[in-house]
């Protein structure tokens, strides 16, 4: 997706904080901006309605005028029977990508998560992306999904220096794997 720069000036810090119900409507345009299909936008949505939801793990990136520009979601997935969490979907108003304003939200989502007393997180993304937030390849820890993807997308972390386990990846209902 190419991205006009112009816009605005590129901050040199993101501000970040817990998603509220009057940002909804902007992290929905956001999301259906970043992807070519609904399908993400209409994930989030049922996600916020569904028991995987964690308050305070929904995450904006503003501009200094508070305008939501980026977004990060961790909810509650398993591994196996082991409570963690799933990151995704994230997305940045195709005006902001490559300004830091995705990698600020993930960070500030994956530092509330810690602070929530978590212990791990899963995500199906990106290869050459995650790894810069400490993700490595799942299948390293014996994580799998119950639908074949590339081995290099699917990748884990641990928050706290506790030994990542393995297991079957069974994710929120709305993820429909």
């Amino acid at each position: 997706m190419s991205c006009d720069h112009s816009v605005m000036p590129t901050p040199t810090t993101w501000s970040t904080r817990a998603e509220t119900s009057a940002d909804i409507p902007a992290v929905r345009e956001i999301t259906l901006a970043a992807f070519e299909t609904a399908q993400e936008a209409d994930l989030l949505d049922a996600l916020r309605a569904d028991p995987s939801w964690i308050d305070g793990l929904s995450v904006v990136a503003t501009t200094p005028d508070g305008t939501v520009t980026g977004h990060a979601l961790l909810t509650r997935c398993h591994l196996d029977d082991i409570p963690a969490l799933c990151l995704g979907p994230c997305s940045v108003s195709p005006a902001h990508q490559r300004t830091g304003a995705g990698s600020a939200a993930i960070r500030a989502a994956l530092s509330a998560a810690g602070d929530h007393g978590e212990h791990f997180v899963v995500v199906l993304g990106h290869p050459s992306y995650y790894p810069r937030f400490g993700f490595t390849r799942a299948s390293g820890f014996g994580i799998r999904l119950s639908v074949e993807v590339p081995d290099d997308a699917l990748m884990a972390l641990s928050l706290d220096g506790h030994p990542v386990p393995g297991g079957l990846v069974h994710y929120a209902a709305p993820f429909g794997i």
